[in-house]
């Protein structure tokens, strides 16, 4: 099949790198975004998707909006059987699906219905969750909508975190998707609707999120400092108005100290119901270490409050 990828983020590469080890389908183009400017001096750098298509040396195209005139020509005369969906960053209106004979899937890191929408990663690790997976799905007007072609679970550990999930999840849906591709080949789909009753639908985060409410329960806000890693990361204020960004923590018993208390001097936080030891943190301008390096140099003192 003539094949058109479309993707922008990480999480796609191993889905492109999968198709092109095929051997049994040809990529005609790569449809990504624009690049955009980043780090501190606003380089034009492009997103992990196209440089990596770049250096395939693969046709792409980056689009501002895929639903204009020149792009849908663009699509068109690739004469595509197939769109592959990964990850890509703009929604796909039904001019462009239909320009496919087979028109367009879409890899999607959840069990959808459950997680319809951006960061379903770092949602089913902040929920607590015990398992996710990948689904396989048409694209539809609706996002995230459409019949599953395949899904598959995946269990969640304790000590995930979004960054090593992603990773997990990038290489699961890789491999579920040549199945799917597969069976769109041989004509062997089977289509299952999504049960609306049980849909989740998520909102987009924000770095605010990350700020640590301490009078939440100690086990929930562990979970959040799970999800938040790597982005947007999960912070707080010392007793001197720094902030301190805190990348792993451990459950402990807390004494009923008010929310924030060091309980000792070694990172151990009253939180609203438990209490939490943080593991792994990381000062201003300085790199992520482990506590013990961090309070080396550390005035913290028993009864001193984060905020």
């Amino acid at each position: 099949m003539r094949i058109v990828f479309m993707g922008s983020a990480q999480l796609a590469v191993p889905s492109l790198k999968a198709v092109l080890n095929s051997d049994q389908d040809e990529v005609v183009g790569v449809v990504s975004q624009p690049d955009r400017p980043a780090g501190r001096k606003r380089v034009l750098t492009p997103c992990p998707l196209k440089a990596f298509a770049d250096a395939q040396g693969l046709h792409v195209m980056t689009p501002e909006k895929i639903g204009d005139p020149e792009a849908v020509q663009a699509l068109e005369e690739l004469k595509p059987d197939l769109l592959i969906v990964v990850a890509y960053g703009q929604y796909i209106p039904q001019r462009v699906i239909q320009l496919a004979k087979y028109e367009a899937i879409n890899v999607h890191p959840s069990l959808l219905p459950k997680y319809r929408g951006s960061a379903p990663i770092q949602w089913a690790i902040l929920n607590g969750d015990k398992e996710t997976g990948v689904s396989i799905i048409y694209l539809a007007k609706k996002m995230d909508a459409g019949d599953i072609l395949r899904q598959e679970t995946y269990p969640l550990g304790d000590d995930e975190t979004s960054a090593t999930l992603h990773d997990k999840l990038a290489d699961l849906g890789a491999e579920l998707l040549i199945e799917a591709v597969n069976d769109i080949r041989n004509g062997t789909v089977t289509r299952t609707v999504q049960d609306e009753t049980a849909m989740v639908e998520i909102r987009k985060l924000t770095k605010e999120d990350g700020k640590i409410d301490w009078s939440l329960p100690a086990e929930q806000i562990r979970n959040r400092i799970r999800a938040f890693d790597p982005w947007p990361g999960s912070f707080c204020r010392l007793p001197n108005g720094d902030l301190l960004k805190v990348w792993k923590a451990e459950l402990a018993a807390g004494n009923g100290e008010s929310p924030g208390t060091l309980l000792d001097a070694q990172l151990l936080v009253q939180t609203g119901e438990g209490a939490l030891r943080l593991a792994e943190v990381q000062p201003v301008g300085k790199k992520r270490m482990p506590a013990a390096s961090f309070l080396n140099g550390s005035t913290l003192e028993k009864g001193d409050i984060l905020q």
